[in-house]
């Protein structure tokens, strides 16, 4: 399963981050991560159920990966 990056949009309730977190075990995935600096998590998922993540107006979904600073 891939690895996603889900965080909580800045005016968004807090109670998203629990719908979210709850979303994503109910459709096979599974919470990996819990970010305390941003309100969000890292979970790994489903790629077919990736878009019911994506498509909610409260969060930001991405790909996990690895992240360089210089080319």
């Amino acid at each position: 399963m891939p690895a996603i990056n889900v965080s909580l949009k800045k005016d968004a309730p807090v109670g998203e981050l629990e719908k979210a977190k709850k979303s994503v075990q109910e459709q096979g995935g599974k919470v990996t991560d819990e970010y305390t600096l941003i309100k969000g998590f890292r979970a790994e998922f489903p790629a077919d159920k990736v878009h019911t993540l994506a498509t909610n107006e409260h969060m930001d979904v991405e790909a996990d990966g690895e992240v360089k600073t210089q080319a």
